[in-house]
């Protein structure tokens, strides 16, 4: 098979021709939502994007260029409301929806879990999660009946990385609202909801995180392949389970680690812990 016939039969394996998508969070060319995105758009679907604020939409407008983008501060119910207004009023129908926000303030640095603020807590958990709930109920006349959600979750939940603050739980909760909103959208459709936990990636909003560059160096290490898992590769994952390929697949996280979460003892990662303490 050559190179041009490839895409030809990708699009039609995958069956993303003629269709239309929503993606949630694009930042800049680094983001897993814009990843998607473009093999959205490659493999003949539609997308419609929506970013947090106007300057956000400047920021992006030369790397989108003629593409539809819509302000949707998800903080914000009534800019949530106003998206599926005008959704609605342009007569699109929905064959999936990708989220991908997270938001966590860090003033002062990475601090002890216990001294987490409420004011922190709670705003990192309605955007990095409720959102996903809100965003999915005001939509939920948009989406074709068997519309595919897809998130973007954590490789673990239950790994306490300093580095990576109060989120986790944070996602925690996301992975557990795939499951509720299956069950609640079931009542009426087959939309399905899943996620795609993500090893630690190099993009622009984790390099802001206190401390999480040693994280990812060290993530190298224990990857059996000695390479950090890559943008393409989760967002490859995203586009399997928003194409009917994956209809039989719902509330579940999907792992893309590269099999980090398998080798946490490989002997030349003990190797070199031990002769350090020795010294």
């Amino acid at each position: 098979m050559t190179n041009q016939q490839a895409p030809t039969f990708a699009n039609e394996f995958l069956w993303f021709a003629g269709k239309t998508y929503l993606v949630m969070g694009v930042a800049n060319k680094k983001s897993v939502a814009y990843r998607i995105a473009k093999q959205i758009e490659q493999l003949g679907g539609d997308v419609i994007y929506t970013v947090r604020s106007e300057q956000r939409k400047e920021s992006v407008a030369k790397l989108l260029k003629d593409k539809p983008v819509i302000v949707c501060d998800v903080e914000q119910p009534e800019e949530i409301s106003a998206l599926a207004e005008k959704l609605q009023g342009d007569h699109v129908r929905l064959d999936g929806f990708v989220h991908s926000i997270a938001f966590a303030d860090y003033p002062e640095g990475i601090k002890p879990f216990h001294e987490t603020t409420r004011k922190q807590f709670l705003q990192a958990f309605d955007i990095s999660c409720f959102s996903l709930t809100q965003v999915c109920n005001a939509l939920k006349d948009t989406f074709t009946k068997d519309a595919s959600v897809v998130t973007i979750g954590i490789s673990t939940t239950r790994m306490a990385s300093e580095s990576y603050g109060f989120m986790a739980p944070i996602k925690a909760a996301l992975e557990s609202s795939l499951a509720f909103l299956t069950k609640s959208f079931s009542r009426f459709s087959q939309v399905r909801f899943n996620a795609v936990a993500a090893g630690l990636l190099k993009t622009s909003a984790s390099a802001g995180i206190p401390g999480y560059v040693d994280s990812y160096l060290f993530a190298e290490k224990v990857i059996p392949r000695g390479e950090a898992v890559k943008t393409d590769e989760v967002a490859n994952t995203a586009i399997f389970l928003l194409s009917p390929m994956s209809n039989g697949i719902t509330a579940q996280s999907i792992v893309v680690d590269a099999g980090m979460s398998v080798n946490y003892f490989d002997q030349s990662i003990i190797d070199a812990v031990t002769t350090a303490e020795l010294k």
